[in-house]
């Protein structure tokens, strides 16, 4: 049985052991790479694979906008209302329940409503990054939806892109979005120095070695959340290349660690959630395993830092003079 967390100072950081919706995780997992191919096929391409990607949203997981002809349509997951929403700029709707159901039933309804609304849409129709690549069409082995489980992982999304957002702001440099990579299920943020990546050497499993030297064709800082790693998921960081030193860095707050099984230093949710101060928790882990690759591989950081508040008090001013008006 799922569980919400009601402590004041932490009941916004949501308690979900991974083992209670392992079934549900992996459903949705295939769901949501059903849906970013979609995107894949008509959105043009953006360095490190960026057009591919979904976003949290107040009530789940969007496409945003994509192109397609001389107008756009968008899909997103509702997991409050527990419906996937496909609308188009012809003012055309459609609606899939998100419920237990087999991954090769949603495949189905999914691809009939995006015909029935006029968006023709041809994918490879198999996942990716995934040891057991089923075919969409054949797959009824994932077929678990808890609705409970699912808002539950939406809101830990939430509060994750939420602090990322704020450690994102300190970085002037190249920096992705605050993102979700369906590949393997994370929303990701990644930082850049600037300097170009030796080739990736790949080896994701069903994906292409051309896939990953795209997605780190630069020098990068990556961190994130993914429903894994820990007993409720894990907080991750890690440098492509890892520069010498990197792994021995020391880092915050207590329980951060360096996987070597993963290749990357994680901090499990769980840690977080429990801290007196969980913001300040994760801000804290963000910023020492970003130094650990800034200071052991020599970002030119004067360059590429900033404070996010730097304009506040114009902004202030001109809130004032806006309202004296």
């Amino acid at each position: 049985m799922t569980e919400l967390t009601t402590s004041h100072s932490r009941g916004a950081w949501p308690r979900l052991r991974v083992a209670d919706w392992t079934g549900t995780r992996d459903t949705l997992h295939m769901w949501t790479q059903i849906i970013g191919k979609i995107r894949l096929a008509h959105a043009p391409l953006v360095n490190h694979w960026w057009q591919v990607t979904l976003y949290v949203t107040p009530s789940g997981l969007t496409t945003s906008t994509i192109p397609h002809g001389t107008g756009a349509f968008d899909i997103e997951f509702d997991f409050v209302e527990h419906s996937l929403r496909i609308r188009t700029s012809d003012g055309a709707t459609r609606r899939v329940r998100l419920e237990a159901k087999p991954v090769a039933q949603f495949y189905e309804e999914t691809m009939r409503a995006l015909h029935e609304v006029g968006v023709r849409t041809p994918i490879q129709p198999r996942p990716n990054e995934v040891e057991q690549a089923i075919p969409f069409p054949e797959d009824t082995v994932h077929a678990s939806y808890d609705p409970e489980a699912a808002q539950l992982y939406w809101r830990q999304l939430l509060q994750a892109q939420r602090v990322l957002g704020e450690f994102r702001s300190r970085f002037v440099g190249k920096v992705s979005p605050v993102h979700f990579f369906w590949g393997a299920m994370d929303l990701a943020c990644t930082r850049f120095s600037g300097r170009s990546a030796p080739p990736h050497p790949g080896g994701a499993p069903h994906c292409g070695d051309w896939v990953m030297l795209e997605g780190y064709s630069r020098e990068l800082s990556s961190c994130g959340f993914w429903p894994g790693g820990g007993e409720e998921g894990a907080f991750y960081a890690y440098a492509y290349p890892e520069p010498d030193g990197f792994r021995d860095h020391p880092v915050l707050p207590g329980g951060a660690f360096y996987s070597e099984q993963n290749g990357q230093f994680l901090l499990p949710y769980e840690v977080v959630r429990t801290d007196p101060e969980p913001d300040r928790a994760l801000t804290d882990f963000l910023q020492t395993t970003y130094e650990a690759a800034a200071v052991h591989g020599d970002w030119n950081r004067a360059e590429l830092e900033d404070d996010p508040h730097r304009w506040d008090a114009q902004e202030r001013s001109m809130s004032m003079e806006g309202r004296s008006g």
